[in-house]
């Protein structure tokens, strides 16, 4: 069944040179998306805890906050038809605002079921700024620098999701935790104080964070940004009776998003709970959050990185080897104990920083009037962070979180065949 794609405006012809200004500000809504979903990772032992959860059932916050991208990818792709890019990123950065301030109902019930549909609504106004963004910063300078450019941006996206779980565990995750058999011995009315007094930490941060995109918002009303080129009339006729899925690269690259953002949110879903396990770093979960910024943190000296080499090294080649380390980083934390093995774990985030940004422009390589859409097939891909997680979340049920990441071990070995074989452009006979 095919799967309608947002088709995005994109420039007949990029500009000569990046325009720095505009560069700066569309950074700082990479920043900030990556703040938010890396604070997922702070939600998840903190929601498990309070509500009594499994690894399945806790699985749910990711599960719903990225298939908004499944969901929304379209819709924002007409949207930013309708209204243009610049409105775009206004309307996505009110609607996580919102999502954002839904949190303090969510948090004074409390309800599980009331958090899972703030981060659906957070999410579908992130949904907005990764369909606009993305193709935006490739298209902002030179096609040759576009890798570059993008994974300096994501590399922006990485300072936030390293910042989120240090602060999300100061001011969320609380030092005295009570463990799940003293809440099951709780009679109900001290079992719902407790909860009450738990979920109400993340009524504060949640508070400032919506207050804050609401700001940005208004700044990014008034910034003016550079009109990008619409495609030419007679290609976009043209890309409107074409069908985008004939082309190998693009459809394998969709895949590669799938597995790789699957692989990545799987992982640091897991980390508080796999770092305060007694074989692994015997912490406690405020202590461990902070670990969970050195992934995160590695992801970002990664992406700077990343950044200088793709101006001199094939992106494919680039891609292809950092999957290999990755793999082998994660095998060798299932197969160790002790601070060996969540060091291993942590370092997957070096490598993990120029996946996504690799994956999406080899992917839209070569397109032409067909970048909008494919650039939609590939945001949503981004569902693979929906279902993955719950599928580890089941493994960690049966076998433990330890070997649970075995899962994400087999979708770095698929993203090495597509960064060194399945990446390359094969042409398309004309219709």
């Amino acid at each position: 069944m095919a799967i309608a794609a947002p088709r995005i405006p994109v420039a007949a012809t990029a500009p000569a040179s990046t325009d720095k200004s505009a560069m700066a500000m569309a950074t700082t809504l990479f920043f900030m998306w990556g703040f938010l979903t890396a604070l997922n990772d702070i939600l998840v032992p903190h929601l498990k805890n309070i509500f009594d959860l499994t690894y399945a059932e806790v699985m749910l916050i990711q599960f719903s906050f990225f298939s908004a991208y499944f969901f929304f990818s379209v819709p924002s792709g007409k949207l930013i038809e309708w209204i243009g890019f610049k409105r775009s990123m206004v309307a996505g950065l009110f609607t996580m605002g919102l999502g954002a301030l839904l949190f303090i109902p969510a948090a004074s019930a409390p309800s599980f079921p009331l958090f899972l549909a703030a981060l659906i609504v957070l999410a579908a106004g992130i949904t907005v700024l990764q369909v606009s963004a993305n193709p935006y910063v490739s298209v902002l300078g030179p096609p040759e620098t576009a890798s570059s450019r993008l994974n300096l941006a994501q590399a922006f996206n990485s300072l936030g999701t390293t910042i989120a779980p240090y602060l999300g565990g100061l001011f969320i995750l609380s030092a005295a935790s009570k463990h799940v058999e003293e809440l099951r011995e709780m009679p109900a009315e001290a079992l719902q104080a407790y909860r009450l007094l738990e979920a109400s930490s993340v009524k504060l941060p949640y508070l400032g964070l919506g207050l804050t995109l609401i700001a940005l918002g208004v700044v990014i009303a008034i910034f003016k940004f550079p009109v990008i080129a619409s495609a030419d009339p007679h290609e976009a006729a043209q890309a409107a009776h074409a069908s985008v899925w004939k082309y190998r690269h693009l459809v394998l690259g969709a895949i590669g998003i799938f597995v790789y953002v699957g692989a990545e949110v799987s992982i640091g879903s897991f980390l508080v709970n796999y770092f305060s396990q007694p074989n692994i770093g015997n912490v406690s979960e405020k202590i461990a959050a902070g670990f969970v910024s050195f992934y995160w943190g590695s992801a970002m000296v990664g992406r700077f990185i990343g950044s200088a080499l793709l101006q001199k090294l094939r992106a494919g080649t680039v891609l292809g080897a950092a999957a290999i380390a990755a793999f082998i980083l994660v095998s060798t934390s299932v197969l160790s104990t002790g601070h060996f093995a969540m060091w291993s774990i942590i370092l997957v985030g070096l490598f993990n920083s120029v996946m996504f940004p690799n994956i999406f422009t080899l992917g839209i390589a070569g397109l032409g009037p067909l970048t909008g859409k494919g650039s939609g097939i590939l945001v949503m891909s981004i569902v693979g962070g929906a279902i993955l997680p719950v599928m580890v979340g089941a493994l960690a049920d049966r076998i433990g979180v330890h070997h649970a990441f075995l899962l994400p071990a087999i979708c770095y070995l698929y993203i090495v065949y597509y960064g060194f074989r399945g990446s390359r452009p094969v042409v398309v006979p004309a219709v």
